[in-house]
């Protein structure tokens, strides 16, 4: 790669929670003149102006209180983890992981921040970008939907090679896809967090988009807790919500675990039938395999 003037500019950090000016270092610490030379786990401080951040970036939203939550933090006690970051051409850096420490940085003002630099291609770049966000607590449920969806989509990533890259378990991941169903309305509410999951999911048993904006409009307009939508989305679909009995909800929970999906189980008398949920052709093949094993 071409050196560029972000690294003359590098410092190696002896400790990442320090955040000082750049000044004038001896040539023996000025950053290596090949970028191949970079070690893939030692700090460097790079000026935050060098720095530009990822056109592919994963995250969407990024809640201003607690951003702002973030700039006193690091004012107080430093950047105590390391962005990660790759050297483009022109010599400036662009950021892998680690943009809300960048965007707290900058608003404190601080002249560098601590950063690993590595060598990536962009498909590289992308996926670190990607499992970096989902493995963060603070991501938005639309956002980490459309991240799985973007290792299965771009990558081509089986479901289950998803949830073990991202160390989730599979159902979550099949879960949180099926919420990019929604009406664009009902997913911006809840990647602001004006519904909860548990409300978004009810949504998704509703057949029709109308049905689906008319419940979330009730929703946000008379507070409506988790019970009442489900209730509401009964309704609607005109059956009545019953009350299962404590062994069959047992049943179902296992045949969850066991499957990796969603299993409903209606009984009447001694006869009854077990629903057994798929979303693409994918997991029904998965599904087919896991009850082959089973025999």
């Amino acid at each position: 790669m071409a050196l560029g003037r972000g690294l003359q500019s590098i410092i190696p950090s002896r400790s990442a929670a320090q955040q000082k000016p750049a000044v004038p270092v001896p040539s023996e610490l000025v950053a290596p003149k090949k970028a191949s030379a970079f070690s893939s786990d030692k700090i460097w401080h790079i000026p935050v102006s060098e720095i530009v951040p990822n056109p592919q970036q994963p995250r969407r939203i990024f809640n201003e209180d607690e951003l702002q939550e973030l700039v006193h933090s690091i004012k107080e006690h430093g950047i105590l983890q390391p962005l990660v970051v790759s050297e483009r051409k022109d010599g400036t850096f662009e950021l892998i992981a680690g943009e809300r420490r960048w965007r707290a940085a900058t608003r404190a003002d601080f002249a560098t921040v601590p950063a690993i630099v590595r060598t990536t291609t962009d498909h590289e770049k992308l996926e670190l970008a990607i499992i970096e966000n989902v493995q963060r607590v603070d991501l938005s449920p639309i956002d980490e939907a459309f991240s799985f969806k973007r290792l299965h989509d771009e990558f081509g990533l089986s479901l289950d090679q998803v949830a073990e890259r991202v160390g989730k378990s599979r159902p979550h991941v099949s879960n949180m896809i099926r919420l990019l169903d929604l009406p664009d309305a009902a997913k911006d509410a809840l990647g602001t967090g004006k519904i909860t999951m548990g409300k978004a999911r009810a949504l998704l048993s509703l057949s029709t988009e109308s049905e689906q904006l008319d419940v979330l409009r009730s929703m946000l307009g008379e507070g409506m807790t988790t019970r009442q939508v489900e209730a509401a989305v009964q309704v609607r679909m005109h059956r009545a919500p019953k009350p299962k009995a404590a062994d069959v909800q047992y049943l179902e929970s296992e045949l969850r675990t066991t499957l990796g999906t969603k299993v409903t189980i209606s009984k009447r008398g001694d006869k009854g039938t077990i629903v057994v949920d798929f979303y693409s052709n994918e997991e029904l093949e998965n599904l087919v395999a896991r009850l082959r094993r089973l025999g």
